[in-house]
């Protein structure tokens, strides 16, 4: 019976944690017009990136009001959603990014406990 060599998992993951403080991160923030919801989530993604990914992102905003063709492309079901492109892997994360730890734990930025 042939052996599949074990991947260490706890390596690979210190080596992400080395190589994150210099990775760029792109994301995209889909929203609803201006409404009260969409510019508190304007607001907090803004802040977010500014205390944790200072000088290492790139923020989108798309309003879906303008260009709605974009939410089937990228299959947008609620709005303010936020999307990682990079680094990998991609993830999504919905809601007025009011809890600031839970958005950390979906860019990937801390371990969730």
């Amino acid at each position: 019976m042939p052996t599949t060599p074990l991947i260490d998992s706890a390596a690979a993951f210190e080596q992400a944690l080395r190589r994150s403080p210099h990775e760029h991160y792109s994301l995209i923030l889909y929203v609803t017009g201006t409404s009260p919801q969409s510019v508190r989530a304007i607001a907090n993604i803004k802040k977010i990136c500014e205390q944790h990914l200072q000088g290492r992102y790139e923020l989108q905003v798309i309003d879906l009001y303008q260009q709605p063709q974009l939410a089937l492309g990228e299959q947008i079901i609620a709005a303010p959603t936020l999307i990682k492109k990079l680094p990998s892997p991609l993830r999504r994360v919905i809601g007025d990014f009011s809890n600031a730890e839970r958005v950390l734990v979906g860019l990937d930025l801390r371990r969730k406990t």
